[in-house]
């Protein structure tokens, strides 16, 4: 399972005492030496009582940091991600650890509070599921994820409704009236239809591009429903090709006026690292 990185990891264990290790990201041992350097200046989480830093586990790096006990009890854990403006701080604060360890080092991200009682607690359940860790280090290893997001673009300015019809003439008005609302539904499915048809023309043409692909949630609002909400796992040696693919997307005559083409990334790969995505074709 693939958990946000905004959600409280499943198997985190409960602190109660003193402090606890927050795993932020998993990485071959090997980048070790690299991690120390790369992590001394991030600050990391918002209530940390320690550097974030290198802690060896088995075959494997995990990226850590001392956080007091007493703020993630399960009670104050859900009060606190329960705020949005404290989540989105924990969040961002989370993603600045990943994101620098991504630019050093292969890595997993590890979901928002990943937290153990202490270090030994923490490399042990790493070591434990250290071979899940090494299959999916070795899929995401030189690799980033990206987004593409489809929107369906707004409809055409609908017509001046015209003048109040005279009596005589109402039951025929309302007849065009109900014809009116039927083309109105008919156009609205047309573009619809035709916003999954470029949805799936977009994926056609990014997926070899790719070493993997996962549909998201869509993010709709009223305004901009979207259609399509993309990660793809793309090599860095074909980020140029896979970008510029998407920019040809923008104008292709099967996405034109019909979708508006989003390009998102690079990051480090948070959708990759369970096993619900299509690995595609290179």
């Amino acid at each position: 399972m693939t958990t946000s990185p905004t959600s409280p990891a499943p198997h985190a264990t409960a602190p109660r005492r003193g402090s606890a290790t927050c795993v932020f990201a998993v990485c071959p041992r090997a980048s070790a030496d690299a991690l120390a350097d790369a992590l001394a200046s991030v600050p990391g989480h918002v209530t940390a009582s320690g550097p974030v830093r290198a802690l060896a586990a088995g075959p494997l790096t995990a990226v850590v940091q001392d956080v007091p006990a007493e703020a993630f009890t399960p009670e104050a854990l859900r009060e606190r991600l329960a705020d949005r403006d404290a989540l989105e701080r924990y969040a961002r604060a989370h993603d600045e650890v990943v994101a620098a360890t991504a630019a050093t080092a292969p890595a997993i991200p590890l979901p928002l509070a990943t937290l153990y009682l202490e270090d030994a607690r923490a490399r042990d359940a790493l070591t434990a599921d250290a071979q899940r860790f090494l299959t999916v280090l070795d899929r995401v290893t030189g690799r980033d994820e990206w987004g593409v997001k489809l929107t369906l673009t707004a409809p055409a300015p609908a017509p001046a409704s015209p003048p109040e019809p005279a009596p005589a003439a109402q039951a025929a008005s309302g007849r065009a009236y109900l014809d009116r609302l039927r083309g109105r539904q008919h156009a609205r499915d047309d573009r619809r239809q035709a916003a999954y048809d470029a949805a799936r023309h977009v994926r056609e043409r990014l997926r070899p591009l790719a070493a993997a692909s996962r549909d998201l949630r869509l993010q709709d609002t009223d305004a901009h429903p979207q259609v399509a909400n993309t990660a793809y796992l793309v090599d860095r040696s074909g980020a140029g090709a896979f970008a510029a693919a998407v920019a040809a997307l923008r104008s292709a005559p099967e996405t034109a006026g019909r979708v508006r083409v989003e390009l998102t990334g690079p990051w480090a790969p948070y959708s990759f690292t369970g096993e619900d995505h299509d690995e595609n074709p290179g």
